[in-house]
Order: C-alpha cells, then structure tokens, then sequence
C-alpha cells in the first residue's frame, strides 16, 4: 500500500492509480452505449443524443454541486459517495429493458462521476501546488499525468468492453460496477482520514487550511465561501467557452458512432477509434504538454481548440464531398486525431489554471463549475447536434467546428491573474 507523504495529503501515486482503474470501468461501458441503444433498444439519433446528453449533463452539470459538497464534508467522503452512485448506475443499465430504465441507469452513472471527479480534482491539484517548488522547470503539472495515467485505463476499457458485449451488455455493465466498488473500497481505506475533514480557505502554499491565530483566544479561520467559484464573473465567462471542448469530446460517443456506422464500420471499429484516442494520448500526452508549457497557456488554448475545429471541419468537407472508395473512413480518422489532440493540449493547461483563479479558496467548486458548464452546453448540443446528424449532417460538423474557433479566440483574453507563464527551459 502508498503511503501518503504527510499527513491529510494522499501521494500523487495513490490520486493517479484511482484515475486509472476508474477510467477502466467507465471506458468499458459508455462508448457502446449509442451502439447498444440503437441496436437492443432501436432507438434513433436524437432519442440517443438526449440519453448521452443527460448522462453527461448528470455529470458534469452537476460537478459544481459535488464540488461544493466536496468542500464542505471532505474529498474523502465525496469519493466514496460517488463510486456508490455510480456502482448503482450500472446495476440500473444491466436490468434497463426500455428507454425509462436505461436512462435512468445513465442518469445515476453520470451522478457519481459528479460527486467522485472534484473531489479527486481538488486532491490532485493540492498535490500539485506542493510539488511545484520541487518540480524543475518547464515540466508539465500533476494533471498532465493523470490524463496520461487515465489513458492507460482507457485504453484497455473499449477492447475489454467489446469482448464483454460477447457474453452480453449486462455482463460487461456488471464488470464495470465491480471496478467501481473496488475503487471505492480502496480510496476509503488508503485516503487518510484527516483528508475528509471540511476545508477553511485553502493556503495557496499547501492546500492545507489556514488558522487565523494560535492559542486560546485565536480567531478561528474564516468560513469559505462556497458560491465564490459562481460570483467570479471572469472564471464563468472561461467556463462557459471552455464547455465546448466538452461538447467537441462527447462527440466520440455520439457523433463518431454513428459516422464509423454509416460509412459501413461496425462495432469493432468504435473500439479500435477508441484505442487510437488512448494510444495517442499515451504517447504524446507528455510532449504535447511540454509543448503547452512553453507557448504558455493563451498560446496553448488558442492551439488546441484550433486543432480541434480542424477535425470537425474535416468531416464537414467529407460530408460534403465523399471521400473516394476505400477512403470512407479518413474523416472519421482525421476527427479522431484532430479531436485528441486538441483535448490534451487544452485540457491540462486549464486544469493547472484553476488554482490561479481559486487564489487560495478551496479549489473543488472552482472545478465543478468548469464541468458544469460542460455539462450544461452538452445536454443543449446533444438534440441539437444529434437531431442534425440524421438530416443534415454537414451542417452539425460544421456548427461544431466553428464553436472552437471561438474558444479559441476568447479564452487568451481570459487567463487569471497570476496564471503561468510560457517557460523556456522545458525538458
């Protein structure tokens, strides 16, 4: 078992395995879960863009409650919390027999990555503020390695899910489930417990809470303020634009599905995108952010959202112009790509952005807020975009190629201050 490395502060190691195992769980089940809607269900495009829109929207539409609650009672709490929801989600989508069922099933996984992911956020990134004194520089922050880490899980998470589909959805919904319950088991014993203890306003130092005095008489530290992540008017404006890198993402489980089905793939070409998003992610996650952090975050932001519209805008053109025989899949391929790349440029510059914008109130909501916002534009983008890809899909990659561009033209002009600084000496 890790040891944590102080007191109350679980080692990186233990934050960065938990990642791991849980994306394993999740990458198992939810890319098939289009395929199987349309499939066991018949269900159509817009009935399976509202059902992962909710899901989505179960999650990351409500990271700011579990943020806010993450705060109050304790990471430790909250994580334990949400692998409990979630395990109960899945049990939901094995004995789902009908629309109702499933969605409900998809509703409640969706809710326990809400209570589980800021909370671990807000762990991760507390260990990376006390590592940064530590960490050479140029080299990436902690939460280029969880997604490099995560990948890992997400990797095997589609190939382990379409053999499973051999042996039926429930079973590999229930392999899933125990992944998740093992992973909550885990988290409970090895987080220690002072690590569950609610949160004055963090020392931007240590991540640890303050004391307003010593002795007697002190003051205690004043109480946080739980709605401070709401009332920053500039990080709302930056979440709301950087939502659209979620709605670009939701894409592989929506959009990518059913483009592979109608340029001829069948399931196993869902799990070999999939494994192509991991293996990219696995082997160029790490110089893909040391890239980020010598053009700074505004540079990095306007790059990969500008990477990502390229990959939509591909699919567009192909809509519009078929590709030649034996070339159908290229756009899809291209999406794929342009998509992963975009993500891991984009997604750990903002993740390290965030304690600049907490500037030393406790991070968890802060992190909610950014999802939730995520959350909220896909559950709009889902019908929108879902209802398009039956009628005119050409016009859906091209609204969402063009949602980028303007993300990646106002994010710059949003950084916080204090944010960090393109480095030269990167290794």
């Amino acid at each position: 078992m890790i040891a944590p490395h102080r007191a109350g502060a679980p080692h990186a190691a233990v934050l960065l395995s938990s990642q791991l195992v849980f994306n394993l769980g999740f990458y198992a089940v939810v890319p098939f879960l289009a395929v199987v809607m349309r499939d066991d269900l018949g269900l159509g495009a817009l009935a399976i863009g509202l059902v992962l829109g909710a899901r989505t929207f179960s999650q990351q539409g409500l990271f700011l409650l579990g943020g806010m609650l993450a705060d109050r009672f304790g990471p430790r709490t909250l994580i334990a919390a949400g692998c409990v929801v979630r395990v109960s989600g899945y049990l939901g989508l094995a004995l789902a027999a009908d629309l109702p069922g499933f969605l409900a099933g998809a509703i409640l996984t969706g809710f326990g990555g809400a209570l589980f992911s800021p909370a671990l956020q807000s762990l991760v990134a507390a260990a990376d503020v006390r590592g940064r004194d530590r960490r050479s520089a140029g080299r990436p922050s902690l939460f280029a390695a969880l997604v490099l880490v995560g990948e890992v899980g997400a990797a095997v998470g589609p190939l382990a899910g379409a053999a499973l589909l051999g042996f039926g959805f429930s079973t590999t919904v229930l392999v899933g489930a125990g992944l998740f319950a093992a992973v909550g088991v885990a988290l409970w014993c090895v987080i220690p417990a002072e690590a569950a203890r609610p949160a004055g306003t963090a020392d931007r130092s240590t991540g640890s809470a303050p004391v307003a005095g010593t002795g007697p008489h002190a003051a205690p530290a004043p109480r946080p303020d739980r709605w401070a992540a709401v009332r920053d008017r500039r990080f709302l404006a930056f979440s709301a634009l950087f939502a659209v890198d979620l709605v670009a993402y939701n894409q592989l489980y929506l959009g990518l599905p059913l483009e592979l089905a109608r340029a001829g793939a069948g399931t196993a070409a869902v799990g070999s995108a999939f494994l192509a998003v991991s293996l990219l992610t696995i082997t160029l996650q790490w110089p893909v952010a040391l890239l980020a952090k010598r053009l700074g975050p505004g540079r990095a932001l306007a790059l990969g959202f500008g990477t990502t519209a390229t990959g939509f805008a591909a699919l567009a053109l192909g809509s519009l112009v078929p590709p030649p025989a034996g070339a159908e899949l290229l756009p899809a391929a291209a999406l794929v790509v342009c998509l992963t790349l975009g993500h891991m440029t984009a997604g750990p510059v903002t993740m390290e952005l965030v304690p600049s914008f907490a500037a030393g109130r406790p991070t968890a909501s802060f992190y909610g807020l950014l999802a939730s916002c995520g959350g909220v534009a896909v559950l709009v983008a889902g019908g929108v975009v879902g209802s398009l890809l039956d009628v005119a899909p050409a016009a859906a990659w091209g609204i969402l190629a063009a949602l980028p561009v303007v993300a990646a033209i106002g994010l710059p002009r949003l950084l916080p201050a204090g944010a960090p600084v393109a480095s030269r000496g990167a290794t």
